[in-house]
This record gives structure tokens, C-alpha cells and sequence, in this order.
């Protein structure tokens, strides 16, 4: 257990199909050859972590040009985070009561353009990035080649950063604050687990399930954000033991329920 908190920081709200969030959730049929596309508008969220050893900030959200070419438009369009312009980092973290020269660390769960258009705040400090070895490779690979996943971008991420590279399952690197590898979505996905005097256990899953559905009805996201359907499931059945041993409370990427929860801190 940890004398910590954990505040929510909003960085605004992405449109996008369903469909793209949970695997099949919408299906034609022979009855329903056409069936209408439900757009969801779910957020964009990071997190503050008090902690006696450091102020950290979970990821870093998405550029805030991200609506003016700095995402690829067809990304863009599938993915619109029509409000990014509203939501730099820096703004963000003061509404929180926040100056981003008080971020000691930064721990980035993914290097999605969702989650990683802030680290150019932190280029020439020294403060340090955490994130996974997986990771780190898998999104140098995708942005400077033409093969893995587009949505990697080198303009986020490609910066005179201070990294620290994680490579276990599991791994420590603040007192209570457990550094969980949870591949599925991406090849070096974390996320975090820690104890808290009045919340108790409390997993931060990230986007091993984009929301809450992903794990409550253990439906994978779609294939358009699945790096390995079969990570995926192991992963999610790592979360599911750490919550049926611990009691835990788990809070998920891109779930509006999830930011409603974190609302007012946890404690």
C-alpha cells in the first residue's frame, strides 16, 4: 500500500465507429443486410500520480494539431479527435492544478498518436520516459518502415527523450507501483497496478480494453486495433486474476464510465 493519489486529466473526446472498439459489435445479416454504423464519442484521458518519490503522469494524449495534418488524415478521419485543439498538455495539467515542469516522470502505457502527441513537452529534459522495450522498437519500426501499424507516428515520439525502457512482465520502479506488460493491442502495451489506502487495489489497464465491454464480456477490440488476438486474451486473463485474488478496481483506455469513476480522485 502506498500513501498516493490518482487525478484524472482530460484531454478531450475522439469520434469513431464502434465497431472499431469492440470485434463484431455491429453485423450485417439476411434480415439486416445494411445495418446503420454507430458512431461513439468516448475520451481521451491521462493520469496524475502523486506518489512520495514523484509526480508522474500516465501518457501524454493526443498532438493538438492533431485536426491540422498532424495526424494522417485518413486516420484522422476514422479516428477524430475533433477537440484535440482545445486540450494541449500544459493547459490540461494547470486545469488539474498542475505545472508540467512538476511532472518528474512519465510512464506511457503505448506510443499510439492517442497517447504519446504530449512527449515533445519533455524533449531536451531530463526527466524520465518509461516504457516498454516492445514498445519502443515496435513503434520505431512501424513509423520508419512501411510495414506495422500506422498509427506510430515519429513526429510523437521521435525526440531527444530520456528514455527508460521496461522489459519484464513485471516490473517495480516506484515503491507500490507495479509496471504490468499486457501485449494485445500493441506488442508492449502496460499498464499499471498499485494499492491504495481507501480505494484499495487499483488496475489501470489502458487499452487492453478500449472500454469496458472489451473486458466485461471479454469481446476483443476490433481488428483494426489488434496487434494479437491472442496476447490480447492472455492478458485479459491476467487482469482477471489480479482482480479475482485482490479484489481490484479496473479502469479502462477510452471508457466514459471509467473517467467518470476517476472523477475527484482517487485516494
Amino acid at each position: 500500500m502506498i500513501d498516493a493519489t490518482v487525478t484524472p486529466i482530460d484531454r478531450g473526446r475522439v469520434r469513431a465507429d464502434r465497431n472499431y472498439m469492440i470485434e463484431g459489435y455491429e453485423l450485417a445479416s439476411a434480415s439486416d443486410p445494411n445495418p446503420e454504423a454507430e458512431i461513439a464519442e468516448t475520451p481521451v484521458y491521462d493520469l496524475v500520480i502523486e506518489h512520495p518519490e514523484a509526480t508522474i503522469l500516465w501518457d501524454t494524449g493526443s498532438h493538438p494539431e492533431a485536426g491540422e495534418g498532424h495526424w494522417p488524415a485518413p486516420l484522422y478521419d476514422a479516428f477524430e479527435h475533433y477537440d484535440a485543439h482545445e486540450h494541449p498538455l500544459e493547459s490540461d495539467l494547470e486545469e488539474a492544478g498542475y505545472a508540467l515542469s512538476e511532472i518528474d516522470a512519465v510512464i506511457q502505457s503505448h506510443l499510439h498518436l492517442d497517447h504519446a502527441g504530449g512527449l515533445h513537452e519533455f524533449a531536451g529534459t531530463d526527466v524520465p520516459i518509461y516504457v516498454h522495450e516492445r514498445e519502443l522498437k515496435h513503434a520505431y519500426y512501424s513509423a520508419k518502415t512501411d510495414e506495422g501499424d500506422p498509427a506510430y507516428l515519429a513526429q510523437d515520439f521521435d525526440h531527444d527523450l530520456n528514455w527508460r525502457v521496461v522489459h519484464g512482465e513485471r516490473e517495480t520502479h516506484f515503491e507500490g507501483i507495479e509496471f504490468l506488460h499486457l501485449p494485445g493491442h500493441t506488442p508492449g502495451l502496460m499498464g499499471l497496478r498499485l494499492t491504495l489506502p481507501e480505494t484499495g487495489t487499483v488496475v489501470i489497464a489502458g487499452d487492453q480494453a478500449y472500454v469496458a465491454e472489451n473486458y466485461v464480456e471479454e469481446r476483443p477490440l476490433g481488428p483494426t486495433l489488434l496487434w494479437s488476438k491472442r496476447d490480447w486474451y492472455d492478458s485479459l486473463r491476467k487482469l482477471k486474476e489480479i482482480e479475482r485474488r485482490e479484489d481490484a478496481t479496473l479502469f479502462f483506455g477510452h471508457d466514459p464510465d471509467s473517467l467518470s469513476r476517476l472523477e475527484g480522485g482517487l485516494r
